[in-house]
């Protein structure tokens, strides 16, 4: 049976980095965990063992804190950017660099004081390939957002195994992961991810939600809408389930006040809103 190499690529996953800028008695804090992936030419070191072509993922990690100290980190889309289009230019054997990045919020107690700020955290990846052509994505993870009131779920099909009753009037709650294409170049990364963010979170507090679908949509179409240079939004919301408590059996009734809030199972709805006009997303998003 013949066989032959398929798609392939290397790298160094999880290269963890703080960086302190010390600009006299205040210092600014940036705390990043790095993935990058190289490939290209890599037939002989899959084929033969030769590692002629091979840039040790050693060397990658090295990569990441000399440039810290050379460039700092700055905004994590121009670090990752910066890193990539290295890799490429480097390295004659390297035709593509994938770069992602994690960035851990601190919140400022004094001048070189900080608390970690919260279960969020913003990424972004970046795709560079020796043609020049470079995709940025921005995005978070892990921001939690929660309605009292304001959603519903009913008119839902049923069968045999259906259960769930309906209802006009449930808590709502996620955990959002968000990722946004941006359509060409972005002055300013910062901007525009907190111009996303509170899109987002605008829309989850304002959109009266009968399924969390919906909501979905309703946040994607606010960030596409009201912020410059987006062209996609790819949302992954897990419904974070508050199921109201039977107080009956100790004589007391519960309008909607006492709930128990469970992990698992949970139902995942995922989608993606675009722009009519955005470009093809190509490997912007692998």
């Amino acid at each position: 049976m013949a066989v032959k190499l398929g798609a392939n690529r290397y790298g160094k996953a999880e290269t963890r980095l703080v960086h302190v800028v010390r600009d006299g008695p205040v210092h600014h804090l940036k705390d990043v965990n790095v993935s990058m992936s190289l490939s290209g030419d890599m037939e002989a070191v899959h084929l033969t063992g030769d590692n002629a072509a091979v840039l040790p993922t050693d060397t990658q990690k090295n990569t990441v804190y000399a440039f810290a100290r050379k460039h700092g980190v700055g905004q994590i889309e121009a670090f990752a950017q910066r890193l990539a289009r290295h890799f490429v230019a480097s390295q004659p054997a390297v035709r593509h660099a994938r770069v992602e990045i994690e960035e851990y919020a601190w919140r400022r107690q004094g001048p070189h004081s900080f608390v970690r700020d919260g279960t969020e955290v913003r990424t972004c990846l970046v795709h560079h390939d020796e043609d020049g052509r470079t995709t940025v994505v921005s995005g978070l993870k892990d921001l939690v957002v929660l309605n009292t009131t304001g959603s519903e779920f009913h008119g839902y099909a049923v069968d045999e195994y259906t259960t769930l009753p309906p209802t006009t009037d449930r808590v709502l709650a996620t955990a959002v992961t968000a990722r946004w294409r941006h359509d060409g170049d972005t002055p300013s990364y910062a901007t525009s991810y907190g111009q996303v963010r509170q899109a987002l979170l605008d829309a989850f507090a304002h959109t009266h939600s009968r399924s969390l679908q919906q909501t979905l949509y309703a946040m994607g179409e606010r960030a596409i809408t009201t912020c410059e240079g987006i062209c996609e939004v790819r949302l992954a919301l897990p419904n974070k389930h508050h199921f109201a408590v039977d107080l009956s059996p100790f004589g007391l009734d519960n309008d909607n006040e006492v709930f128990h809030a469970a992990d698992r199972p949970y139902g995942l709805i995922e989608g993606s809103v675009l722009r009519a006009d955005a470009p093809d997303a190509g490997f912007a998003w692998e």
